[in-house]
């Protein structure tokens, strides 16, 4: 049966636009995951072990799921992909014209308006939309964290840690002066993220090709990579800080400029026994106020483990998206899969929950610069392209982890 799905879902990837198709498949397969799993729920109770055949086909099954989601997502990441030049050849401006003489051609002349002082040219501003646009689609962090534009190279924001002192007095009674609010400044600042294509000049004399949208093609993936990876632990060392390499302590002794987390009780496992407990503890860790916008984020190989998890009434606490390009759900929060997220290990904190929009901040300052170098990997025409970002934790209360520790 899993052969089958597997085949059906594979051929669904192949013809093109056929997400419809695929999502059906892929709803197939989750309930053929279930059933396997309340096969194996059953071997555990009857004989305090599992057949090694169900084990096998559930472990072929969660990948089945996860190929299959990332199929469904490309997909649809191609088919809301925007038209860039070539698709409206009667909104030319001269600018885009000149920029796309510069990669083709190397001319630069009517470019010294997007000039960089270190060399090279900024892209036309629908170009850097595209390509900012695809990276929150792609970049799971990016994608549920704040997003702020600015024109200098470091973001200062003030935070407010404790607000003024207030309180209840009498009509005529006197008013005690009360205490000034805390203030804490924060910076972000960006770093240089670059990424270097390379094409033929064949390539580039075809008068077919549109530029913007092979330099946003040629830049996206290596972009989001390198995000993703410092959003969740980066040291912010000439890139942003992720919040996993923040000062993590127990939240009972949670204090501002740290993360707070929840230990399992057992180093590098699952607790013995109600294992999802330790979910919903995570959960009502976070206060109100935080848990209306708050997501899962956690990698593939922690996903397959928390979706053999049930509630005391047998409902599976993981839920597919209810439509393609929709995001699965576990408890009823958005899980977000970031692949750079650690797997689960001894003191490792592999799953995080919180409302990152009001956690995270990331920073992109305007502008991505291209610098065409002919002359470095001949006969290939290299197109050196960077764009500044930065990025860390706004709201240290708003982010918490689980901690596979004894404490």
């Amino acid at each position: 049966m899993t052969d089958i799905l597997t085949d059906r879902l594979e051929n669904k990837a192949a013809a093109p636009g056929d997400i419809g198709g695929m999502f059906a498949e892929f709803m197939g397969a989750f309930e053929e995951f279930k059933r396997t799993n309340d096969t194996r729920i059953v071997e555990l109770e009857k004989r305090g072990t599992t057949d090694a055949l169900t084990e096998e086909k559930l472990g072929r099954l969660n990948h089945v799921l996860d190929s299959a989601k990332a199929a469904i997502d490309r997909l649809t990441l191609e088919r809301n992909r925007p038209q860039l030049e070539a698709g409206r050849p009667h909104d030319q401006d001269e600018y885009k014209d000149a920029f796309a003489g510069y990669i083709k051609r190397g001319e630069e002349k009517a470019l010294s308006i997007g000039s960089n002082a270190d060399g090279g040219y900024l892209v036309p501003s629908e170009t850097e939309a595209d390509i900012l646009g695809r990276l929150a689609a792609i970049s799971p962090i990016r994608a549920i964290a704040s997003v702020r534009q600015v024109s200098s190279t470091v973001y200062k924001k003030p935070v407010a840690l404790t607000g003024p002192a207030v309180g209840w007095v009498a009509e005529t009674a006197a008013r005690p002066q009360t205490a000034s609010q805390t203030i804490d400044l924060i910076d972000f600042p960006t770093a240089e993220l670059y990424a270097m294509p390379a094409a033929t000049s064949a390539f580039l004399d075809d008068a077919a090709v549109d530029v913007g949208q092979w330099i946003a093609d040629e830049v996206n993936a290596a972009f989001a990579e390198q995000e993703t990876t410092a959003f969740v632990a980066g040291n912010g060392t000439n890139k942003p800080k992720g919040f996993l390499a923040e000062d993590q302590v127990a939240e009972a002794s949670w204090a501002w400029d740290k993360i707070g987390y929840l230990a399992t009780g057992v180093s590098g496992d699952w607790p013995a026994s109600n294992k999802s407990d330790v979910l919903i503890d995570l959960v009502y860790a976070l206060k109100a106020g935080y848990r209306q916008n708050a997501s899962w984020v956690m990698n593939r190989k922690t996903q397959g483990a928390v979706r053999k998890f049930k509630d005391a009434d047998g409902n599976y606490l993981w839920q597919p998206a209810s439509a393609a390009g929709g995001k699965a759900t576990l408890m009823g929060f958005d899980l977000v899969e970031a692949e750079d997220m650690p797997d689960i290990a001894a003191a490792a904190t592999p799953i995080a929950f919180g409302d990152f929009r009001r956690g995270y901040l990331v920073v992109d300052r305007q502008g991505v610069n291209v610098l065409r170098d002919p002359f470095s990997a001949k006969p290939y025409v290299l197109f050196y392209t960077t764009k500044r970002v930065g990025g860390g934790v706004q709201d240290f209360d708003a982010i918490k982890l689980l901690k596979f520790a004894v404490s």
